[in-house]
């Protein structure tokens, strides 16, 4: 068994127009969870080079606690990320406030990412948002 057989999650990539989307299912909860699961978008971001990127959160448990998303996102910080126009899915609504923390903390750390509550918004601002 390796790696990827224990891990708590699961990332679906595809490419799109827009870029690439990673649909990530599984249990989170922890910030080491939520560092791996980054981090592999991060190498298949690296690999293709995409213009925009998609991600769909649909995994079970919290995210890391607010106190661990600057945390989170300084870790993140020359993964190859700041190149790319992030769009986040937050499949659990009570959940988008904890996000959208993180997503503020990402934009005043050099990202260009944004929160959407469904997947149409995220789509139509990689595709025609502003700059």
């Amino acid at each position: 068994m390796d790696d990827l057989d224990t891990r708590p999650f699961h990332i679906a990539f595809g490419t799109t127009d827009y870029g690439l989307r990673a649909w990530v299912t599984g249990t989170n909860g922890t910030l080491e969870t939520t560092l791996a699961y980054w981090r592999a978008i991060a190498e298949e971001v690296r690999r293709l080079s995409p213009s925009g990127l998609l991600v769909v959160d649909d995994m079970d448990g919290l995210p890391p606690p607010p106190e661990q998303l600057l945390q989170f996102v300084q870790a993140m910080r020359g993964q190859g990320m700041e190149a790319v126009r992030i769009a986040y899915v937050e499949k659990h609504a009570e959940q988008i406030p904890d996000v959208e923390f993180a997503g503020l903390l990402a934009n005043e750390n050099g990202f260009d990412a944004r929160v959407f509550p469904d997947e149409d918004a995220a789509v139509r601002w990689l595709r025609y948002g502003e700059r």
